[in-house]
């Protein structure tokens, strides 16, 4: 196929160009700057100049192709609202131009606040819903053109997409552990975060292009979930910074704006999604990867960037 990927230089976005051009896919690119492009060019993969902001290239790359990957976001949790509109006019803009085509458009969701008290499965629905929920509620939204002649596929990450190199919310609370001189977890530390490697979150876009149905969710979870104070605990030890607890009252006041989403038990299956797509993640853990020493050399973590 030949596949418009938003999103494509990005943490999730550029291992998935990686799989998609491994397995005989031609990937169209939306970049925003003339780095981005170099790097597509020299993977072998098709450039297009633009950003979510440019919904006439988002047009573009969806008349342009045989399927879309929405990986795109402007995760901006300093101005929430201007993520969450984006986002949604990036979906809309995409779903109407692929309206009665029948062509894949795969979009990325997260499994953070799907349901509270137990582990969120794939066929729990997502409650966010209009333009000033988490994302915009595009996940519904793109949902809803399944009945229009799209197939639509929710990708749900697990908070975690981890591996050398990553930007995202654990390479923050290393940062953030750094700064403060300490490695903390929020209260007793027993909340859960789910977690799967950078390379086995590709492989199952992959799979969601190839094989899901139209108004499918696929649960990219390879850990149903790591306790807080375990993370806190191997950020310590790959620090040589002591393991403290922190108030959740103090949770922002310590870790910034990552401190409620830190504090949160998130549990997420991906038993449907193993079962379906014959889907066995396969890269190192979540442990095991701070065991690696990958997030504790100097300059390795930097702020959380768009997938």
């Amino acid at each position: 196929m030949r596949v418009f990927v938003t999103g494509a230089s990005g943490w999730i976005g550029s291992a998935t160009v990686d799989e998609l051009l491994a397995h005989g896919h031609n990937v169209i690119g939306l970049a925003r700057s003339g780095v981005s492009a170099a790097a597509l060019e020299a993977k072998g993969a098709e450039v297009l100049r633009g950003d979510l902001d440019n919904l006439d290239s988002l047009r573009a790359g969806a008349a342009a192709s045989d399927a879309v990957i929405h990986l795109a976001n402007k995760h901006d949790f300093n101005n929430p609202e201007v993520s969450n509109r984006a986002e949604r006019d990036a979906v809309q803009t995409l779903g109407d131009a692929l309206v009665g085509t029948d062509r894949p458009l795969v979009i990325a969701a997260g499994v953070a606040g799907i349901v509270f008290g137990r582990a969120s499965t794939e066929e729990d629905p997502n409650p966010s819903h209009g333009a000033t929920s988490p994302r915009g509620g595009s996940e519904n939204l793109a949902l809803e053109f399944a009945h229009r002649g799209v197939r639509a596929v929710s990708v749900r990450f697990a908070p975690t997409v981890h591996g050398a190199g990553d930007h995202g919310f654990l390479a923050t609370l290393v940062d953030v552990a750094r700064e403060a001189g300490v490695s903390a977890y929020v209260g007793d530390g027993t909340n859960r975060w789910p977690a799967v490697h950078r390379t086995d979150a590709a492989r199952l876009v992959r799979l969601g292009l190839e094989y899901a149905g139209a108004g499918s969710v696929v649960h990219a979870v390879g850990e149903e979930g790591v306790q807080a104070r375990t993370i806190a605990e191997e950020i310590g030890r790959g620090l040589g910074l002591p393991v403290v607890s922190v108030d959740p009252d103090d949770a922002v006041a310590h870790f910034g704006w990552i401190g409620n989403f830190f504090a949160m038990d998130l549990p997420s299956s991906s038993e449907l999604t193993r079962q379906r797509f014959d889907w066995t993640p396969t890269g190192p853990t979540l442990a095991e990867d701070l065991a690696s020493g990958v997030y504790f050399r100097q300059g390795a973590a930097s702020p959380a960037a768009a997938r």
